[in-house]
């Protein structure tokens, strides 16, 4: 492989919006954001509207906030009426 053309890998934290769940995983991503895990070390954090927390595949269930159509969540993101 070429030397320096590829973005640098580390451990990043992934933060649930909508549900508050929080994991450790490697990504290319980065973030100004930082983070500090569990195991006492500062990560850059990455927030996400959806993980396998809050995701109806995975937990069998809709939230009620998610209910509402692309429009209605569209509008109440942008405080549109």
């Amino acid at each position: 492989m070429k030397k320096d053309i590829h973005p640098k890998y580390q451990k990043v934290v992934f933060l649930d919006t909508s549900s508050d769940f929080k994991f450790l995983s490697g990504s290319t991503k980065t973030s100004n954001e930082t983070i500090e895990w569990e195991d006492g070390n500062t990560y850059p954090l990455i927030r996400v509207e959806i993980s396998s927390e809050s995701h109806p595949f995975y937990t069998g269930k809709q939230k009620a906030d998610k209910v509402g159509g692309r429009v209605d969540r569209f509008k109440k993101k942008y405080n549109m009426k």
